[in-house]
C-alpha cells in the first residue's frame, strides 16, 4: 500500500531516505528550508575538503565519477557529486525547496498508549494501523505562507549541525558584548560569500575557539591570509590527539566504524542480553572513534 511519508531536509540522509521510500513503493515528499540541497555542504570555509578518503565516503549504488581524481575532494566536488545522485535517481521532483518545517503534530493513539508500546507503531511496523497521522505545518519561506500537510509517517534529517549554533553561556559582563573586536560563530562564517570572509580576517589579529573541524578549517584559512605577520590563535579546552582515520599504523580503523560492526557498540531499545552486553564490551572502541 502506496504510503505518504514526510522527509525533513534535503542532505545526504534525506536523499537517502527519499530513494528508500520510492524503492517501496510510497510517496515521499522531502521539505528543505534552503534553496539547495546537500545540507552542511552547500555552504563550507572555502578551503574546506572531505575528511574521509573519497572511497569511505560515497553512496553503495553510486560510486564517484572518474573525473575526480582526488583522495580528499572539496566542497564544490562533494556537493556535485550529491546532486549528480539526485539527479541519477530523479528525486529533485520529490523536494520542496525554501520550505520550512515550523511545527509537527500527531493525531493517533494517545502518549499514555505509546509509552506502553514495546515496539514501532504498537506492532512493530512504521505505520500506525489504526489510522494515526502525522500533521506538518510548513512555511514558504520565500512568500511567508503557511500550510498544513497530512502525513502516515515522518522522517527527520536534520543531522546533528542544522543551523542552530552552539554558544556557550557567559558570566554577566564578560560575554562577546564587551570585547572590542568582532564576533562571528563558524556557521555564520561558513555562510559568508568567500570574498565576504578574506575581507572579514584579513588584516585582523584572529582567535578561534575550538579544535574540531570547523575551528582547525578557518585557522588555516586565516594563517593563509595574513601568514607569519598576524598569527592566529587556537583556544581550546580539551586537548586531542589528531590521527588519521583511515590507516593510522597500516590499519584501516574504518573498517571498525564504517559498516555493520558499529552497531554492535551502541546500546538499542529491545536489546536482548548478548546484545546488551557486547554494547558495554565495545564501549571504550565507541569513546575512542566519537573523540578521535
Amino acid at each position: 500500500m502506496e504510503r505518504k511519508v514526510a522527509i525533513i531536509g534535503a542532505g545526504i540522509s534525506g536523499l537517502l531516505a527519499c530513494k528508500y521510500a520510492l524503492s517501496k513503493g510510497h510517496r515521499p515528499t522531502v521539505f528543505e528550508a534552503h534553496s539547495g540541497l546537500g545540507g552542511v555542504w552547500t555552504k563550507t570555509v572555502e578551503i574546506t575538503k572531505l575528511q574521509t578518503p573519497k572511497p569511505f565516503y560515497q553512496f553503495s549504488d553510486f560510486p564517484w565519477p572518474d573525473s575526480v581524481t582526488e583522495v580528499f575532494p572539496d566542497q564544490n566536488q562533494v556537493l556535485e557529486y550529491i546532486e549528480s545522485y539526485a539527479r541519477k535517481f530523479d528525486l529533485l521532483h520529490h523536494i520542496r525547496f525554501d520550505t520550512k518545517v515550523v511545527s509537527i503534530d500527531y493525531e493517533g493513539a494517545s502518549s499514555e498508549v505509546q509509552q506502553a508500546w514495546a515496539l514501532w507503531g504498537g506492532t512493530g511496523e512504521p505505520f500506525d494501523s489504526k489510522g494515526g497521522k502525522w500533521y506538518i505545518t510548513i512555511q514558504d519561506t520565500r512568500r511567508l505562507s503557511t500550510e498544513v500537510c497530512q502525513f502516515d509517517f515522518v522522517i527527520i534529517c536534520v543531522g546533528r549541525f542544522s543551523g542552530i549554533p552552539n554558544i556557550p553561556e557567559f558570566p554577566q559582563g564578560k560575554g562577546p558584548e564587551v570585547f572590542q573586536g568582532k564576533v562571528v560563530h563558524s556557521m555564520d562564517y561558513a555562510a559568508m560569500d568567500y570574498s565576504n570572509a578574506k575581507e572579514l580576517i584579513e588584516g585582523k589579529r584572529i582567535a578561534v575557539v575550538g579544535l574540531q573541524k570547523s575551528a582547525l578549517d578557518i585557522a588555516m584559512e586565516c594563517s593563509t591570509a595574513n601568514g607569519m605577520d598576524l598569527p592566529c590563535t587556537v583556544i581550546y579546552r580539551t586537548e586531542h590527539w589528531n590521527i588519521p582515520d583511515y590507516q593510522p599504523w597500516g590499519v584501516p580503523l574504518a573498517y571498525l566504524y564504517l559498516n555493520r560492526f558499529s552497531e554492535l557498540s551502541i546500546h538499542k531499545p529491545g536489546e536482548g542480553p548478548l546484545l546488551s552486553l557486547l554494547a558495554t564490551l565495545l564501549s571504550p572502541v565507541e569513546f575512542m572513534l566519537l573523540t578521535k
